[in-house]
């Protein structure tokens, strides 16, 4: 699996405004800090935007500031909103297969899928994962 750019740009952008600790920033300043397009960066901003991760003001003193606290911005929440399909394989996205009514496959990486999203959501953009110990059963 392999998120999208879009994503990656989503959780950079965030990351860049929470160090700002509460000082707007531009979408100029974050693309050049992250060297990423100003362009997709302001697609990005937008959507994190319509979503309350961001809150956008326009105007000479305007820019992006966090829409929620650091710590109440999961990744997983990011990941669920930047990412425009998690179907792993096409049947998961409706494509027809000639084995549909015997495989497992598609349940299986929705499970796997969904574990992956649990941890996402320990992680925070106040970058202490909420829990950073792994703790293995003997």
């Amino acid at each position: 699996m392999r998120l999208t750019q879009f994503s990656d740009y989503a959780w950079r952008l965030l990351m860049y405004v929470a160090d700002q600790e509460g000082q707007r920033t531009t979408i100029a300043e974050a693309a050049k800090a992250n060297d990423i397009s100003r362009s997709h960066l302001m697609k990005v901003a937008q959507r994190l935007g319509q979503e309350g991760f961001l809150k956008p003001s326009r105007g000479r003193k305007g820019g992006l500031v966090l829409g929620k606290p650091p710590e109440a911005i999961t990744l997983g929440d990011v990941l669920r909103v930047t990412e425009p399909d998690f179907a792993l394989v096409g049947c998961m996205a409706g494509d027809w297969c000639l084995f549909a009514d015997r495989c497992n496959v598609p349940s299986t990486l929705d499970r796997a899928l969904q574990a992956f999203l649990e941890v996402a959501d320990r992680q925070t953009l106040a970058c202490e994962p909420a829990v950073n110990k792994v703790v293995h059963a003997d």
